[in-house]
């Protein structure tokens, strides 16, 4: 089983799968300031479960800090030529906004 790769550029954490980084598809969403390699792991997951019947689908988190907190960006890579069908963006950002799974995933990764 690979790995998930955590790559830390200045004040942005991405989670992906070793070479699979892009966000070919991808919703936004704020967050307050937490733990970002623990929340994009947590997301990553829900997000997997989603989307796991998505061929060509691999999932990347991207987590920027900002002032006010912090910004993710939750997606995925397309591989092999392979379209996402319409409306994959909505349903990822309603993820991002659901409320009780951002209940879960800001528990797991508050700050200590």
């Amino acid at each position: 089983m690979r790995r998930w790769q955590v790559i830390r550029n200045g004040d942005s954490v991405l989670l992906c799968r070793p070479g699979r980084g892009r966000l070919d598809i991808a919703a936004g969403a704020a967050f307050p300031a937490l733990r970002p390699v623990v929340l994009a792991h947590e997301i990553r997951k829900d997000l997997w479960r989603m989307l796991q019947d998505l061929r060509g689908f691999s999932p990347v988190v991207e987590i920027r800090a900002t002032a006010a907190g912090l910004e993710v960006r939750a997606g995925g890579e397309m591989s092999g030529g392979v379209q996402p069908p319409p409306g994959i963006g909505a349903r990822i950002g309603g993820l991002l906004e659901d409320p009780r799974k951002r209940a879960r995933w800001i528990a797991h990764a508050r700050l200590r």
